[in-house]
């Protein structure tokens, strides 16, 4: 039976993370990953790798690429003739993507002397000693013995009542990143993330999508400029969205995939699709983990329950990521396994809860930090906003993309910067900015007298901050 310091379960992003990082504080670290392909081969990444963040982003890149040969090369003076889908190539490229992440992650742990053990772990038993026996089932099937056990495992598509996927006409996101036909005919239920992006995906490539959402607002969850202007430029692109709805019992046949549903108006409509891809969230993976065999405690909802600093109920058991609170994010996951191995070894390890950012990569892209300008005002907080276009940007004229806006809320007496929004070209990479300046507690000031290089699309960062004292430049 080998001994660990440190036994991770799972290696996603907060699984792997957290083996790198503690290893690089000198503790023994084992890395147990029950994802394999078709073959048997391992495939270090969790969702995010395998079936989330990378094989959807490789997707979108694609599916713009193609919308832009055929319908937009010719503003720039470019004529390509005929331009041909190869949905196979494209898939293939999406998978490349995919296996050369898989194959990073091993090269790390290589790098960083960590054991990487492809099976599925589960606790057998707390030992006398305080440490904990893990058993690996699977390819490398053997039993563990661990000071420190992170738990990792993520989570799993949430499937409707009665209506299991079964990936080949009812799709969580794993089943839609693999369709092998672009469909005449794709709904959608649920306008997440997930929704929006991959319905961008197949519209681009020639689907006719049909987004439904229960909600009674469009991107609830984001600030009400924002999603007021990206359900206007979703749905002018071609995605048909849906707010409100109230979905009936489904149905399938060999050919289609009948959704009948009430609208926010009361109508009874019925959508008849090809394919339904179905992403109402996510729930905690925590099968087969055997939490009972040592008393780890799970709450209603299934979730690992842990304190501030990813502690469970058990001595030395932390868990990370999806499979505990907060939000369903790989960068969240990755902060918190970091975090993690660094209270492991003795150190303070930080997350900022206020200050993870969220990004959704449609075009226009989508991200924001901190708070929206309702919650504040509810809160009952004294605010100034400053907002600037990208229409007025010189770099977005340049690229062709002027949609969209950067918005700055700030406290009306202390200027520290409260919630930052944008929409609009290359917003994920935007964000980062708004990100650094409120972790420091920075003002809306600080942000208007940096100087930012000219012609970028961070100007427009720096013109909203100017314009939350109302003294913008460039408009």
């Amino acid at each position: 039976m080998s001994a660990f310091d440190v036994v991770v379960i799972g290696a996603g992003p907060g699984g792997y993370i957290a083996a790198i990082r503690a290893a690089q504080l000198g503790k023994k670290v084992a890395c147990v990953d029950a994802w394999v392909d078709a073959k048997g081969n391992a495939k270090p990444g969790g969702t995010c790798t395998n079936v989330g963040c990378i094989p959807s982003k490789a997707l979108l890149q694609s599916s713009e690429h193609y919308e832009q040969a055929k319908e937009h090369f010719e503003e720039h003076g470019i004529e390509v003739g005929s331009v041909k889908l190869h949905l196979d190539k494209l898939i293939g490229r999406k998978n490349t993507v995919v296996s050369q992440n898989n194959e990073g992650i091993k090269f790390l742990f290589k790098k960083n002397k960590i054991t990487f053990i492809s099976g599925k772990a589960s606790f057998a038993a707390k030992n006398a000693d305080g440490t904990y026996a893990i058993n690996v089932e699977g390819k490398d099937a053997q039993s563990l013995t661990a000071t420190h056990v992170i738990v990792a495992t993520g989570s799993a598509p949430r499937a409707l009542p009665n209506l299991p996927f079964d990936e080949k006409q009812i799709l969580s996101n794993t089943g839609a990143l693999d369709i092998d036909k672009v469909p005449k005919t794709l709904g959608v239920i649920g306008a997440g993330v997930i929704g929006l992006e991959l319905g961008s995906v197949w519209r681009r490539l020639g689907a006719q999508v049909t987004i439904l959402e229960a909600a009674p607002t469009f991107l609830f969850a984001a600030d009400e400029a924002v999603a007021k202007e990206a359900q206007k430029l979703l749905t002018k692109q071609g995605l048909e969205i849906e707010v409100g709805v109230k979905i009936g019992e489904i149905s399938q046949t060999a050919k289609a995939v009948t959704v009948p549903y009430t609208t926010a108006k009361g109508e009874e409509k019925t959508l008849k699709v090809e394919k339904l891809i179905v992403s109402i969230g996510r729930v905690p993976y925590t099968d087969g983990l055997n939490a009972d065999s040592v008393g780890l405690k799970l709450d209603e909802r299934g979730f690992i329950v842990v304190d501030d600093e990813c502690r469970t109920n058990l001595p030395n058991v932390w868990a990370v990521g999806d499979v505990v609170r907060g939000p369903m994010l790989a960068h969240k996951a990755e902060e918190e396994g970091v975090a993690v191995a660094e209270r492991i070894a003795g150190q303070h390890g930080h997350v900022n809860f206020a200050t993870i950012p969220a990004v959704i990569y449609t075009t226009p892209e989508m991200a924001w930090v901190g708070q929206t300008e309702k919650q504040l005002k509810e809160a009952g907080r004294a605010i100034k906003v400053g907002s600037f276009p990208f229409m007025a940007n010189g770099r977005a004229r340049a690229l062709g993309d002027t949609s969209g806006f950067v918005k700055i809320i700030a406290d009306a007496n202390t200027d520290e910067v409260l919630g930052v929004h944008i929409i609009g070209p290359m917003a994920s990479e935007l964000i980062a900015e708004a990100v650094t300046i409120m972790e420091f507690k920075g003002a809306a000031e600080d942000i208007a007298r940096i100087c930012h290089a000219h012609p970028t699309l961070s100007e427009a960062v720096k013109e909203a901050a100017l314009a939350v004292d109302k003294r913008t430049l460039n408009m």
